[in-house]
């Protein structure tokens, strides 16, 4: 029995070390194109490893940091990204534990709506999305943060939702008892209870509307505001033409962060979404 569960264990292990490798494979050839010359870089020569005669150094990436509009596209980026993750967190957890604490028909049927919402496919809204974020102000990146509240609303309720139901009502008794209010249990005794669950939410999030490029191309206005994905997408060099060197060094700087984010709270995301789907 061990034997056969040993040899299963190995096959699985090699199978997914080659899945690892294969999604992998794109970075690396980004990576490797973002060191060549431009000349270098074309279709039967994408392949290949920089050589002393195409070896670019770091100039792509600083051609990628000089140009126009990559340093604004980056703050738009971190901005939207910050202040989109912490109205998620901060809004769907309050929700979530009013759901898991009051119990009414209503209340569970407000549950649900939140759950169909993760199986709503964004190309049904996204036309209707774009008027309506026109007609309300909602199409610049200060204000973009209340529509990336609506569609990340579904998945973090579910999760705060399944780890609440594992936290103690007493505990919340408790705090009451000694003089808290609803708002004090929440932040001083609830909050930190949550932290497994709102790390890996908080970075499930931020890798969602970091990488985003289809809402805020729908809702921004393009001539004024463009974040990093977007910036990628027109980047054109003199002439209008297609700089492949500093494009590719740009997806890299872009790539990196999220890559490190997500390296860093792996373990949590594993716990968080562990508790939000086992427990309770």
């Amino acid at each position: 029995m061990k034997t056969k569960r040993s040899a299963v264990d190995w096959v699985l292990t090699a199978l997914l070390a080659i899945a690892s490798v294969l999604y992998m494979y794109p970075i690396f050839m980004i990576l490797i194109n973002s060191l060549k010359k431009e000349s270098a870089i074309g279709t039967s020569t994408a392949f290949e490893l920089p050589t002393a005669d195409t070896f670019a150094g770091l100039a792509n990436y600083e051609n990628a940091i000089n140009s126009k509009g990559f340093l604004q596209s980056l703050f738009f980026s971190t901005f939207i990204t910050v202040t989109s993750v912490i109205a998620i967190l901060i809004c769907c957890s309050m929700c979530a534990w009013f759901i898991t604490r009051v119990k009414n028909k209503v209340i569970q049927s407000l549950y649900y709506l939140f759950v169909f919402s993760m199986v709503v496919p964004f190309q049904m809204v996204m036309f209707t999305l774009s008027q309506t974020a026109d007609k309300l102000g909602l199409n610049t990146p200060w204000n973009i943060w209340i529509i990336y509240l609506g569609f990340g609303a579904g998945l973090a309720v579910f999760m705060f939702s399944g780890f609440m139901k594992s936290i103690p009502l007493e505990v919340e008794e408790a705090s009451m008892i000694d003089g808290c209010n609803p708002l004090q249990t929440f932040f001083l005794i609830v909050l930190p209870i949550l932290k497994p669950t709102l790390v890996s939410v908080g970075i499930l999030e931020a890798m969602w509307v970091w990488n985003d490029y289809l809402l805020p191309t729908l809702v921004l206005d393009i001539k004024n505001y463009k974040t990093i994905p977007m910036l990628i997408q027109y980047f054109r060099g003199s002439y209008g033409r297609v700089e492949m060197g500093p494009m590719m060094a740009s997806i890299m700087l872009t790539v990196i962060p999220i890559i490190i984010v997500y390296l860093l709270g792996q373990k949590h995301i594993i716990k968080g979404v562990a508790a939000g789907a086992v427990k309770g």
